[in-house]
């Protein structure tokens, strides 16, 4: 449900005040992009340096930060790669075809550095749609903080999100400067999305398990998601892999 996101059965309606509030703002990128003739996707400028920053997104009515009820970012365990299963008390694992997603987070102000020691938080729905501590309150899988090593990068262990009504498939992410700061999302630098390429989510849609994605999935697109429609180029993860062996998914975050 991005800028109105993470709601599956109204994401669309939710995000509608969010999205006019930052679409003056991305249009601007987007022209400039296009001025320059320069992809968004790696992160540098004209002047072989600079990166672009993530485009700012909602978080979602479910995003697990206190800033609407639930707070994963408190819960004992939650600094870990595997996001699968649910910790604290709770148990239960996340069912669906395994997933590493790979985040590097650079300076956007400073030739693409590596920023190490800072913290992301990463979270999506199953693949049934749901939300773990809302839509599913028996469970706090799919949810994880990490902090980056010296090149930048966190690696999660997760599994393939599905797709609810009204939203393409996508995971959010908040960026922190230290995990010191990271018990709050208010406190975040960075909050933004990730989405996947159309032909992966389409192979993964066809295994069992992911039958109520299906339909939805048929019925969105980029240019009708309410998040991604302005561009989605700076958010589209590369991945590479196969239903039988599992996908790997990376992105570039620039703060």
């Amino acid at each position: 449900m991005g800028h109105g996101d993470d709601h599956p059965h109204d994401g669309l309606t939710a995000d509608l005040k969010a999205l006019a509030a930052q679409s003056s703002r991305r249009k601007v990128l987007g022209w400039l992009a296009g001025a320059t003739l320069l992809p968004l996707l790696g992160c540098e400028d004209a002047n072989g340096g600079a990166c672009a920053a993530i485009p700012e997104e909602t978080a979602g009515p479910y995003p697990g930060d206190g800033t609407n009820g639930a707070n994963a970012l408190v819960l004992d365990g939650i600094v870990r790669s595997d996001i699968r299963s649910s910790i604290a008390g709770l148990s239960g694992t996340a069912e669906g075809i395994p997933l590493t997603v790979t985040l590097t987070v650079v300076d956007s102000g400073d030739a693409c550095a590596a920023l190490a020691g800072y913290v992301v938080y990463l979270w999506h729905c199953d693949r049934d749609g749901q939300y773990s501590m809302y839509t599913r309150q028996d469970q706090n899988y799919l949810r994880g903080v990490l902090e980056t090593a010296e090149d930048g990068t966190v690696t999660f262990t997760t599994i393939f999100p599905g797709c609810y009504d009204g939203r393409m498939p996508h995971m959010h992410f908040e960026v922190y400067e230290d995990l010191a700061s990271a018990t709050s999302g208010r406190n975040a630098i960075a909050t933004s999305q990730l989405a996947f390429p159309t032909a992966v989510c389409d192979a993964v849609y066809a295994t069992t398990g992911y039958e109520a994605s299906v339909t939805n999935f048929a019925r969105t697109s980029f240019e009708r998601d309410n998040v991604f429609s302005d561009g989605v180029e700076q958010q589209l993860a590369e991945v590479a892999g196969t239903v039988s062996d599992g996908y790997s998914a990376t992105l570039t975050i620039g703060v």
